[in-house]
């Protein structure tokens, strides 16, 4: 399940760190988000969908590893992202 154009481009601004930025570990983690939330909804009226849920097992993963990556460099952005996202850990 891919984002509209107009979602991107609002989750890019309001997660940069800078003008411009659309690859720090914010961004790529709310895009990220976005894509699981939609994946979660599909998956909720089509249980037997297999191939999408390995999908979303695969963002899941690397979203995890972009928030361990966080934390490890900066705890105190890690706590700010996951607070705005209402994400648990």
């Amino acid at each position: 399940m891919s984002i509209p154009a107009e979602r991107r481009t609002t989750l890019v601004t309001e997660f940069a760190t800078s003008q411009g930025d659309t690859g720090s570990p914010e961004v790529q983690v709310a895009l990220l988000s976005e894509r699981i939330s939609s994946l979660t909804e599909h998956l909720k009226t089509h249980a037997k969908d297999f191939h999408s849920r390995r999908g979303l097992l695969v963002l899941v993963g690397r979203r995890r590893r972009l928030l361990d990556y966080l934390k490890k460099k900066d705890q105190g952005r890690y706590e700010t992202l996951i607070g705005r996202l209402s994400l648990r850990r």
